[in-house]
């Protein structure tokens, strides 16, 4: 199930399981997960993209292994705020994903994530390969730590 306004996800997640936040790329999807008490998120992986029933296959494992409770994806807005091919892209998957698991699905608004995990990155004098293998997940973190900060705010 596909919930856009963060409220109705947040009302729709049982208590003290982990949530999964995705930054989907063309070529990789970011994974990060939060702890059970949702407030802290942690870089997990990068999965390299093949098709969408690989790219699944693989991310519902992950999901299924570390007993996820719902899904938070990285919406990659225009910078006017605007929705552009991107965001149609990644509202298609998500579609996809929803039609494969019961787990609640949102979204969150990715605008800057990759260029703070960048910035964070950078600061902690990480080298600029080690930078490009981990940003995805790095970024899926921002993302994921934006909506459990909301959520807390929230509740």
């Amino acid at each position: 199930m596909i919930l856009d306004a963060t409220e109705d996800f947040a009302a729709a997640l049982p208590p003290r399981r982990a949530l999964a936040g995705l930054d989907l790329g063309e070529r990789t999807i970011g994974v990060a997960v939060s702890d059970g008490m949702r407030s802290v998120a942690t870089p997990l992986e990068t999965i390299r993209r093949k098709k969408f029933t690989a790219d699944a296959e693989a991310l519902l494992a992950i999901l299924a292994a570390r007993d996820i409770a719902g899904i938070v994806l990285g919406l990659p807005r225009n910078m006017d705020g605007t929705e552009g091919p991107r965001c149609q892209s990644t509202r298609a998957f998500a579609r996809n994903l929803a039609r494969l698991t019961d787990l609640p699905i949102s979204f969150w608004d990715e605008r800057l994530s990759t260029v703070a995990a960048e910035r964070a990155l950078i600061e902690a004098d990480t080298t600029r390969k080690r930078r490009a293998e981990v940003i995805d997940h790095v970024a899926a973190s921002y993302i994921l730590q934006g909506l459990l900060d909301r959520i807390r705010h929230i509740g």
